[in-house]
């Protein structure tokens, strides 16, 4: 397969062990990039076939910048460890990246469907943040992506370098599909269900919308 998994974490002891054994089936390998989480997580992900890496504390843009930096194989999944993404997507995520069609390919719940867009105002405001950016991408680079925030994402390892990746935030995530768009590389996304997480609480507050509108702005231009 030649596929590297990422799955990012931080206080998932209950949701990481399930994750790892499910991205080991699709992944040559499955690193999971701790952000000094103060429960089980990194022991939980050990005892399932995980390899755990310390990031910097610095956050979740950091331990990506990290993971893509350790990841051993050409094409690198990125996933959360909340049990949200469906790790039998993985195949349909590189797919096109091994068959030289893409070089990033993020996973779309307006495609596939989500559990968590809906039913309250956190869900709802994010809903129309991520769609407006999304809109504004699509007007500036003429593409038409649907979910350009979503974390569940490959991407050829051979092209991270170049993007210059900065954000240590969450908001790294519309900055790796920005930059690509600017350098010419292609961007797809694939369908894929998001789920409930199993346990434990998000980890991004919907007021740091905020940042990702700021990181738009100065990425765009």
């Amino acid at each position: 397969m030649n596929v590297s998994a990422l799955i990012m974490t931080r206080n998932e002891e209950g949701n990481v062990a399930d994750v790892v054994a499910a991205a080991r089936r699709y992944a040559d390998e499955v690193l999971v990039i701790d952000g000094h989480s103060t429960d089980n997580t990194r022991e939980n992900a050990t005892r399932a076939g995980g390899r755990v890496i310390l990031d910097s504390g610095r956050g979740k843009g950091a331990g990506i910048r990290m993971g893509l930096h350790y990841a051993s194989h050409p094409v690198v999944v990125i996933a959360d460890a909340d049990g949200s993404h469906d790790m039998a997507d993985i195949p349909r995520l590189t797919e096109p990246i091994i068959a030289n069609r893409a070089d990033l390919v993020v996973a779309s719940r307006l495609l596939g469907g989500s559990d968590e867009l809906h039913g309250n105002l956190s869900n709802y405001l994010r809903m129309v943040g991520a769609g407006f950016i999304t809109l504004v991408v699509n007007l500036r680079f003429g593409t038409e992506l649907t979910d350009i925030e979503n974390g569940f994402r490959a991407i050829r390892k051979s092209i991270a370098p170049s993007l210059r990746l900065t954000a240590n935030g969450f908001e790294i995530e519309q900055q790796m599909v920005l930059r690509a768009l600017k350098l010419g590389y292609r961007v797809t996304e694939a369908p894929s269900h998001e789920f409930k997480r199993q346990s434990g609480e998000s980890k991004l507050p919907t007021v740091q919308g905020f940042v990702f509108l700021w990181r738009l702005l100065w990425d765009i231009i």
